[in-house]
């Protein structure tokens, strides 16, 4: 289950993650948050997503999404979009805390913003990335439908170079898993003025 970010859900969401999301070795973000300071980091987590949602507007939004497997918190789903109204395009990212990964929940996050994304907020593509060195992103990935789109050399951690895999998704050629269930996104599509009548022509044609 995705339901969107709320105060409830910080404590959480911080214990999660300090709890930790990847070997100690490994690092799948580019900005590299989850290796914080343990004094630091639940600040820092409270501080972005009170940030996120403060600034949530039309032009440019993030979708934060706490995911729930009955009610065990499990990570995070994410969607980020710059002037989506036009572009009709915007980029999933996610997290889940270690003890879950490896049981197909990365796939169903995916599957289910990928939906909600395509058929809530009539997204012309969905785009993500991943780092050569994170497989299990990409296979992810794989199993959804996205197609390679590029790479990117970036510095990651300090000294270090690791290669983005940019990826993307059209709704043709989506992978879907189990239909989903959504409740709330008409007041979204109203405050994103996404059901003017100017989107409609838009999507029609």
């Amino acid at each position: 289950m995705l339901n969107a970010v709320s105060d409830e859900d910080l404590p959480g969401l911080v214990a999660l993650a300090l709890s930790g999301i990847h070997p100690a070795e490994a690092m799948p973000f580019a900005i590299p948050w989850s290796t914080a300071d343990p004094d630091e980091l639940p600040g820092n987590m409270v501080r972005y997503i009170s940030s996120v949602r403060a600034e949530f507007r039309p032009e440019r939004f993030d979708l934060l999404f706490a995911v729930r497997v009955d009610a065990t918190l499990i990570g995070l789903q994410t969607f980020h979009t710059t002037d989506f109204a036009v572009t009709r395009t915007g980029e999933t990212g996610s997290w889940l805390g270690l003890r879950h990964q490896g049981k197909g929940y990365g796939t169903r996050m995916r599957q289910a913003i990928c939906a909600f994304a395509f058929d809530e907020l009539h997204a012309a593509e969905v785009t993500s990335c991943a780092f050569l060195d994170n497989p299990a992103s990409r296979a992810v990935s794989r199993k959804v439908g996205y197609r390679l789109n590029g790479t990117a050399r970036l510095k990651r951690r300090e000294g270090e170079l690791a290669i983005k895999q940019n990826l993307v998704l059209t709704p043709e050629a989506f992978v879907r898993g189990d239909p989903i269930h959504v409740t709330g996104a008409a007041g979204l599509r109203t405050f994103l003025g996404l059901d003017t009548p100017h989107d409609r022509s838009t999507q029609e044609r």
